[in-house]
């Protein structure tokens, strides 16, 4: 039977153990992740950062904290959370290391949570539809239908706002994020909504009548949030940061995903027509070979080839791919081709690829539509296709015809849809205007082979 000395010394060293542990799961995360072997990041299922692409996972959250995973020795692990409060949840609960999901460092966020390095500068912006609300100035507000996502940094800025402007009114949504705000506003079902200003970047490629007011805030950091006294972990980082941004890697990532944010313009049917004389002659017999060799039409194969590079040999994408094609490293190394710059090989490759596509397609896929749906894979990934086919039958549309699988490929930018979905989120308005362009393209190329006896 224990004394009341042992019972007293024996509560002490329990308590005392408790906080010794308390603080090593803290103070020693980094040793924690070093340990376990993985990184584990939660972060958001979005455009701007973490998303599933044709080429694997992608994204600037990703990339940056695989990199940082990458300096630590360790693997990367990403959990996706549906909305900013979880995000904030999943790491002080210990669920997660960090969280990188485009989090705005705010002054009252700083006060609760420990944020990291700042890796962009945004600012937020008012956005509305072209012919839509007009307000130039935040007087001009009182009486426009704003939401934002319930939990966001738009919120705090709002009520900043609102002690020098009584009357600004605005909802917060619940279960929402802002991508599917600012489709409202472009569907002209609310008046405007507040993003980030790399989100509304991205985003307006998708629904060119969106239309930036005016900055509701001046420029805010972007960091990452990690565990409140994570002491090693934080200083790490700091200083990894520091070598990363200094190496020029940081604004590398950042160029790749803002640098060349295009979309297709009719205002370029004479630059392509110029072309078509130009540069066309030099690659049209390969072309044509390619054709034959995989069973597709040479002006379908020679339209796709321009929708990727514009004829140009030597062309890189954002996103690291190369060529006439645009074969990915992987795709390249699969279908044996050494040099993704040499014209012929990326033509030849491009072709049997899309081939291998139209193949894995169902037998119910019949022509036009099954290389409509193959093209489709080419750019957003065949994970994608199957997720927007097994949408399509849920709505009651024929997933095996390319006019309505258009119609749900858009629906993979919405959070009610993608969540429930094997590869979840996909920029699926791109997919649909890739093929609507090189349908283009290969009528006026068809066009110009009439008029001109190309």
């Amino acid at each position: 039977m224990f004394s009341r000395y042992n019972v007293l010394h024996f509560f002490t060293l329990t308590c005392v153990a408790l906080i010794l542990s308390s603080c090593s799961n803290e103070m020693d995360r980094l040793e924690q992740i070093k340990a376990k072997g993985e990184l584990i990041v939660v972060t958001r299922n979005a455009a701007t950062t973490y998303y599933e692409s044709s080429e694997g996972y992608v994204g600037v959250e990703y990339e940056i904290a695989k990199a940082f995973a990458d300096s630590l020795g360790v693997k990367t692990r990403f959990i996706v959370k549906e909305d900013i409060s979880d995000l904030f949840s999943a790491v002080n609960e210990g669920e997660g290391d960090l969280a990188a999901a485009g989090l705005t460092h705010t002054k009252e966020r700083g006060k609760r949570f420990t944020f990291g390095p700042t890796y962009q500068m945004v600012a937020q912006q008012l956005v509305c539809r072209r012919g839509g609300k007009r307000p130039k100035k935040f007087e001009d507000l009182v009486g426009i239908s704003i939401k934002v996502p319930a939990h966001s940094s738009y919120v705090e800025q709002l009520k900043t706002l609102k002690n020098a402007h009584p009357e600004l009114q605005w909802q917060e949504v619940e279960d929402t994020d802002t991508e599917a705000l600012l489709e409202d506003v472009w569907l002209k079902k609310i008046d405007c909504t507040v993003a980030d200003a790399n989100i509304v970047s991205i985003n307006r490629r998708y629904y060119p009548e969106l239309s930036v007011r005016f900055n509701m805030s001046e420029p805010e950091p972007l960091a990452w949030l990690i565990p409140n006294s994570a002491n090693t972990l934080e200083n790490e980082l700091k200083d990894w940061f520091n070598a990363y941004m200094d190496s020029g890697k940081l604004g590398e990532v950042m160029h790749r995903y803002y640098g060349y944010i295009e979309r297709f313009d009719y205002v370029e049917v004479r630059a392509y027509q110029r072309k078509i004389k130009s540069h066309l002659p030099k690659y049209k017999n390969t072309f044509q070979q390619a054709a034959k060799n995989y069973n597709v039409i040479w002006t379908l194969l020679a339209a796709q080839a321009y929708q990727e590079s514009h004829w140009r040999a030597k062309a890189k994408s954002p996103t690291g791919v190369r060529g006439m094609m645009m074969l990915t490293r992987t795709t390249a190394k699969e279908l044996g081709i050494e040099n993704r710059l040499d014209p012929e090989a990326s033509i030849m490759g491009g072709a049997y690829y899309l081939k291998k596509l139209r193949q894995r397609l169902p037998e119910s896929v019949t022509e036009p539509d099954r290389t409509w749906l193959a093209l489709a894979a080419y750019n957003v990934g065949m994970g994608h296709i199957w997720d927007a086919r097994k949408l399509a039958r849920q709505l009651n549309k024929n997933p095996d015809v390319w006019q309505e699988l258009a119609t749900v490929l858009p629906l993979l930018t919405k959070k009610k849809y993608y969540k429930k979905l094997k590869h979840g989120y996909a920029r699926g308005f791109e997919p649909v205007a890739y093929v609507k362009n090189i349908r283009n393209y290969q009528n006026m190329l068809e066009q110009a082979m009439k008029e001109n006896s190309l």
